[in-house]
């Protein structure tokens, strides 16, 4: 349903505001890389822009901070409805590495209503474009299929009975498999 939702509002386009919480900036690099014309988002309809009044989808990096959380707020409240919030990397995601320090509130969550997630430290380009175009549903979600067994080992069933022994050695004289 928010597949058809996304396509129906979006369309064919998407202009993204590239948005920095506080982090190392790997994350950074990684967003531009992929709005450079070795990938060409601009194929997809993804274009940035550098005003959030004039963006679909916010594009986050970095844990929120204290000090950027209301920067990061007041954007996200500038940005017309319908809009959509990608946490891209490991400290949006989840805080990363400074998830409990003072500055850091936690991940982008915490601030913004996230819709999306990009995990990696940082996340491939690829990575970037794939969520982005599963997220608005240019393609569709690859998941590899996941099988849980219970491990069956060959443990033989003893019963106190069934010992018998003498000193210090012990026998089993009948024993069952499973």
């Amino acid at each position: 349903m928010f597949k058809s939702l996304c396509q129906k509002m979006f369309g064919r386009s998407l202009w993204v505001y590239h948005a920095n919480s506080g982090g190392c900036n790997g994350c950074d690099i990684e967003v531009l890389n992929v709005l450079t014309p070795y990938y060409d988002v601009e194929r997809f309809g993804i274009k940035l822009v550098g005003s959030p009044r004039h963006a679909d989808v916010m594009l986050c990096q970095g844990p929120a901070l204290r000090s950027t959380a209301q920067a990061l707020r007041r954007a996200y409240e500038a940005m017309p409805a319908p809009k959509l919030v990608f946490a891209i990397g490991s400290c949006a995601c989840g805080g990363g590495i400074w998830h409990d320090t003072y500055a850091v509130l936690g991940p982008v969550e915490t601030v913004l209503p996230v819709n999306f997630y990009i995990p990696g430290c940082p996340p491939r380009p690829e990575a970037i474009i794939y969520g982005v175009a599963v997220a608005v549903g240019l393609v569709d979600k690859k998941v590899a299929p996941v099988r849980f067994e219970q491990l069956k080992l060959p443990i033989p069933r003893y019963h106190p009975a069934d010992l018998r022994g003498k000193d210090e050695m012990v026998v089993y004289e009948k024993a069952e498999k499973l």
